[in-house]
C-alpha cells in the first residue's frame, strides 16, 4: 500500500489533462493506459467544440438545441450551465495555443452540424480539433511540475473506506500481460476515463475504451445514470477496420448525402431535416438500410468533390488507407457505438454519488446530453466539468508550501489480463442484443450471456469491469419500456411522457435484475 499527496485523475484524455492543469499547482498524478496522446476518446474527436460565438447566436439558444436533441430528459439548469460556459473555454483553449480556424479577419470560423439552429461549431482544420487540443494540452502539462504522469498502467478498483472513496487500485500494463494490482491512497479521485463504445463490434472509439472506468465506479456503489443511453454515430466509415474511422458530421453539414446502394436518397423520405436530422434518427436510418441489404453510403463527390483532402484530411487519409478514393467513390458507412450518454451520475461540480470521487467526460452523466447527445456538446462538457470538478477537489485541499516529490510504485507480475476470445464475445453479444435497436426478449438475453462470460473470467478486473457496464446498459434498457432518443425498443416502439426523465441505477440493483432474469430462464 502506498500513500500519496497527489490527486489522482483516472484518464488522460481531455478532460483528464485539463483538469490536472486547473489544480495546479496542487500535486497530480495522471494515469494513462497508454503513451500520453495515444488511446483517448478525445483525440479521435472530428467534430470540435460547440459555443455561441457568433453575432446573434446566444447561450440560451444552444441549450435549447440541445433539450431539443435530449429527446425529454436533458437537464435544463445543467444545460444552461454548460452553454453559458463554453465561449470561456474556447477563449482558455485559444490561449494555451489551440490553432482554431480563423477567417481573414481573425474571426472563429463557425460549422454547422446537426441539429444546431446555427453554424457554432468551433473546429481546427475541418476535422482536427480533437487531435490539436490534445496536443496542445500534452506540451502545457508536459511543462507543468505539478502533474505527473503514469504511462502504460490502468485503474481496476476503487478504495472505498467507510463510504469514502480513498484510493484506487492500479496495475501496470506490458503488452497482453498486467501487473498485480498496487493500493494507492490519494486524497482525491476523478474519474475521466472515457466511455464504453468498445463494448461494441462496430464502434468509432479507441481499442481501450470499453467501460472499465464506468464500471469501477459502479462496482465501488456510485449511482448510475442514462446508462440506457449509447449514441450510435450514423456514418462510421465501413471499411472493415476495427475501430471503424468516423466520417465526421461536418461532411453532411458541407452539403454530403446519404444514400443505399440502390441510388435512393433515403434520408429525404425519413425527417424533414433529412441529413441533418439528429443522430438517433439518421443511425436507425442506416441501419435499416443495412439490415435490408442495400449497403449505406455517403457522397461527397458532388458537393466537396477534391476539397476533401484539405478540408477534411483524416476522412481522406482512412480513405486513403482503404484504397477508396472519396473523389471518385462514394464512402460506404454504418451506425457504429460513438458516444455514452450515461456514466456515473454526477451533480454541477462534478461530484460522484460517493464522497470523495468525482468524474468527468464520458465517464460521467452530468445530465447535459439527456437521451441523444447534440453534435459537438461531447468535448464541451469535458472541458467544463473538468474544470468544475478540479476547483471543487482543490479547495479542499492544503496550499503548497514545496514542489512535489515523484511518485514511484512499484509493480509485480501476476495479473490477470482479459482473455481476448471474451472480449469479442462480450462485444458481439452488445452487438446483437443491445444495440442500435433493442428487444425486451433480446435484452433478457444479453444479461444471461454477460453474466455467465463474467463468471468465466471472474479473475480478471478489467473484464469484469466491463462486464458491469455491460450489464448496466443492458438493464437500464430493459427497465425503459419505451424509444426514446438513442434508446429504441421494437416492443415498445413509441415514446412514453410519464418516462420523459433521467433514470438512474446501481449496480447491485443490475445485478438483482440480472439474476432474476437468469432464474427465470432456468
Amino acid at each position: 500500500m502506498v500513500t500519496t499527496d497527489r490527486v489522482v485523475i483516472v484518464g488522460a484524455g481531455l478532460g483528464g489533462l485539463y483538469a490536472a492543469l486547473a489544480l495546479a499547482p496542487h500535486p497530480v498524478l495522471v494515469i494513462s493506459p497508454e503513451t500520453l496522446g495515444e488511446g483517448a476518446s478525445s483525440a479521435w474527436a472530428q467534430g470540435g467544440i460547440a459555443a455561441a460565438m457568433a453575432q446573434g447566436d446566444t447561450p440560451q439558444a444552444h441549450a435549447r438545441d440541445t433539450i431539443v436533441a435530449g429527446a425529454g430528459t436533458v437537464d435544463a439548469e445543467i444545460a444552461a450551465l454548460v452553454t453559458n460556459a463554453a465561449k470561456d473555454h474556447i477563449l482558455d483553449l485559444t490561449q494555451h495555443g489551440t490553432p482554431f480556424d480563423r477567417d481573414a479577419a481573425g474571426n472563429y470560423v463557425l460549422n454547422h452540424e446537426a441539429a444546431h439552429s446555427t453554424a457554432r461549431v468551433v473546429r481546427v482544420k475541418g476535422d482536427q480539433a480533437g487531435r490539436k487540443i490534445m496536443e496542445t494540452l500534452i506540451a502545457t502539462v508536459r511543462a507543468t511540475a505539478s502533474v505527473q504522469v503514469m504511462e502504460r498502467v490502468v485503474a481496476q478498483e476503487l478504495i472505498v473506506t467507510d463510504g469514502r472513496v480513498t484510493g484506487v487500485m492500479l496495475a501496470r500494463l506490458n503488452g497482453d500481460s498486467v501487473s498485480k494490482p498496487v493500493a494507492l491512497h490519494a486524497p482525491a479521485v476523478l474519474l475521466a476515463g472515457g466511455g464504453s463504445g468498445g463494448l461494441y463490434a462496430l464502434t468509432t472509439n479507441p481499442p481501450r475504451i470499453r467501460g472499465q472506468v464506468m464500471g469501477l465506479a459502479a462496482r465501488a456503489g456510485a449511482r448510475m445514470a442514462d446508462m440506457e443511453f449509447v449514441q450510435f454515430h450514423p456514418t462510421a466509415m465501413d471499411l472493415g477496420l476495427d475501430p471503424a474511422p468516423l466520417a465526421t458530421e461536418a461532411l453532411r453539414g458541407a452539403g454530403a448525402r446519404l444514400v443505399n446502394s440502390e441510388g435512393d436518397y433515403f434520408m429525404s423520405s425519413v425527417h424533414d431535416l433529412a441529413d441533418l436530422a439528429p443522430r438517433d434518427i439518421v443511425a436507425r436510418a442506416v441501419f435499416a438500410q443495412t439490415q435490408a441489404g442495400k449497403r449505406p453510403v455517403l457522397d461527397t463527390r458532388a458537393a466537396i468533390g477534391a476539397a476533401i483532402h484539405d478540408r477534411y484530411p483524416a476522412v481522406a487519409e482512412a480513405c486513403r488507407k482503404a484504397g477508396l478514393d472519396p473523389v471518385a467513390q462514394p464512402i460506404p458507412v454504418a451506425a457504429a457505438a460513438h458516444y455514452h450518454m450515461g456514466g456515473a451520475g454526477t451533480d454541477a461540480h462534478g461530484r460522484a454519488s460517493l464522497a470523495g470521487l468525482w468524474v468527468c467526460g464520458e465517464a460521467a452523466s452530468t445530465g447535459l446530453h439527456g437521451a441523444n447527445r447534440l453534435a459537438s456538446n461531447g468535448v464541451l462538457e469535458a472541458l467544463v466539468f473538468a474544470r468544475k470538478a478540479a476547483l471543487d477537489i482543490g479547495e479542499n485541499l492544503p496550499a503548497r508550501v514545496a514542489e512535489p516529490v515523484p511518485l514511484t510504485l512499484q509493480f509485480l507480475a501476476g495479473g490477470v489480463p482479459p482473455q481476448a476470445d471474451g472480449v469479442t464475445a462480450l462485444r458481439q453479444v452488445m452487438t446483437d442484443l443491445v444495440g442500435v435497436r433493442r428487444t425486451g426478449e433480446g435484452l433478457q438475453r444479453a444479461l444471461a450471456r454477460i453474466r455467465a462470460l463474467e463468471q468465466a473470467q471472474i479473475g480478471s478486473p478489467d473484464f469484469v469491469n466491463m462486464c458491469a457496464t455491460a450489464t448496466l446498459i443492458a438493464a437500464a434498457a430493459l427497465l425503459r419500456c419505451e424509444s426514446r432518443g438513442a434508446h429504441w425498443r421494437d416492443d415498445y416502439p413509441e415514446p412514453n411522457h410519464e418516462k420523459a426523465q433521467r433514470s438512474y441505477l446501481t449496480f447491485s440493483e443490475a445485478l438483482h435484475l440480472r439474476e432474476s432474469v437468469c432464474t427465470e430462464a432456468t
